[in-house]
């Protein structure tokens, strides 16, 4: 799912928070100074154990911003030891999920604590499951006002301020929020595959050693990786056949180069839907079977005001 394609998710996310969410806060006095984040940053004190709900409006490697009910921001930190999973039910913990799996507009409940920068440092992430459905669907739309009127009969002026704040600066927003949603793509490979196969080559493996060589040495980096297929075969078996392929990719870079799962965009197959060369052949049909992994590094991170794209 292409990063920039979620700013609408965010407005969405948004109203979907001041409709229903309530907020649990740790007490943040308000006169505390703290050095850390960005002045739009509320800083949480060192040490300090908070837990409450909100919306993420952004997601980088590391940090997420997540937007409270009172339009307040905090910038989260997640580990390889933060615990992301929905909420549990009657004799059910919840479903676990990567990190790479939180993305902007989905509504979570955070448990952390407050770090020396005014962090918080996230032990356990929630959410439910329909949440993260409405944050990952390529369609979601900006929920109508009407069906929330039900369930907020006490919050009805602040809920229109709200829709119409939101529906009078889309705009805005998305011109806010691309400074940091832009992403330069540094290098990028594209790995094949046999037929029927999402086993890596000994080719394919030394490619993304190159890769991860590179990715390595990057600051601040992200890797989105896109599986495909040619277009021999049924529809849903070239979906599960490009998402393997995709999810050989990231296993590979992980196990054997370290890579942090949180640097990962969720990854994604695509199929038979994004050919790069003519299925009618068989030379077509073998680049059509591939992988492409990507470097990115974010725009409003480095100041860049240039895409370079590569090709080993």
């Amino acid at each position: 799912m292409s990063i920039r394609n979620r700013s609408l998710s965010f407005v969405c996310g948004l109203i979907l928070l001041m409709a229903g969410a309530v907020a649990i806060h740790g007490q943040v006095p308000d006169s505390q100074t703290t050095t850390g984040p960005a002045p739009n940053f509320r800083p949480v004190p060192s040490g300090s154990k908070m837990k409450f709900q909100g919306v993420v409006i952004e997601r980088n490697a590391d940090t997420f911003t997540i937007r409270d009910r009172t339009r307040t921001d905090y910038q989260v930190r997640i580990s390889d030891d933060t615990s992301v999973k929905t909420h549990g039910g009657f004799l059910s913990s919840g479903k676990k999920y990567p990190v790479t799996d939180l993305l902007r507009g989905l509504i979570v409940e955070v448990e952390g604590r407050g770090d020396a920068q005014g962090e918080i440092v996230a032990e356990k992430i929630r959410f439910n499951e329909s949440d993260m459905r409405a944050a990952i669907t390529s369609d979601t739309r900006v929920t109508p006002v009407e069906e929330s009127q039900q369930k907020i009969a006490g919050q009805m002026d602040e809920l229109y301020a709200v829709a119409q704040e939101a529906r009078q600066q889309v705009a805005q927003v998305n011109e806010r929020v691309s400074a940091l949603d832009e992403y330069d793509t540094q290098q990028s490979v594209a790995v094949n595959f046999s037929v029927n196969s999402a086993v890596l080559s000994a080719e394919a493996r030394q490619q993304l050693d190159d890769f991860a060589t590179k990715a390595l040495a990057t600051s601040g980096y992200m890797i989105e990786v896109a599986g495909h297929t040619d277009s021999t075969g049924s529809e849903s078996k070239n979906m599960r056949l490009s998402r393997d392929r995709a999810e050989a990719v990231v296993e590979y870079l992980t196990v054997n180069h370290k890579i942090p799962a949180r640097r990962f965009i969720t990854p994604m197959g695509y199929g038979k839907a994004e050919a790069v060369a003519d299925n009618s052949t068989a030379a077509g049909r073998a680049q059509n079977r591939r992988v492409e992994a990507k470097l990115l590094i974010n725009r409003g991170l480095t100041g860049s005001n240039k895409t370079q794209e590569t090709q080993p």
